[in-house]
């Protein structure tokens, strides 16, 4: 899978884990910064993840903030993108199954390196279950449609 990655200065450590996670596991990653601890502002990188996300260039996207609400924020201001944040293994399986997210979000204020390997690992893995769920994944498409369009 081709998974673009970002993060702020408040996720920097985390990230480059996680850069090596994801490559043990075979995935490709794109990198889209930050390159240290210095101060930056994570709605550019934010972006950048999520525009590869959107464009379909990368099949899914994750972010790594202190808390993970700015970026999620705005992840999810591009059409196509449902970006969510995860504490744990079974609000990611969720956002997975019944939300079909395609950005995981973390906040490394709130999860260690072990528990974000954890969630990223069910992440992955968990599929769209579909049926009602497609329903309603296919409603919030109609309104970001109807909301941008005007």
């Amino acid at each position: 899978m081709k998974i673009a990655i970002g993060a702020d200065h408040g996720g920097f450590e985390l990230k480059n884990k996680l850069v090596q996670f994801l490559g043990s596991l075979g995935h490709e990653v794109s990198d889209f910064g930050t390159d240290s601890k210095e101060p930056c502002d994570y709605p550019l990188i934010g972006y950048e993840v999520a525009k590869r996300v959107a464009s379909g260039e990368c099949d899914r996207g994750i972010l790594i903030c202190k808390t993970s609400i700015g970026m999620t924020m705005v992840a999810n201001k591009l059409s196509g993108v449902r970006a969510a944040s995860c504490r744990s293994t079974e609000e990611a399986r969720s956002s997975r199954e019944h939300n079909d997210s395609n950005i995981l979000s973390l906040g490394s204020r709130f999860v260690d390196e072990k528990a974000a390997e954890e969630i990223l690992k069910v992440w992955l893995v968990t599929e769209h279950a579909g049926g009602r769920h497609k329903r309603r994944v296919d409603q919030i498409s109609d309104i970001e449609k109807n909301v941008r369009g005007r």
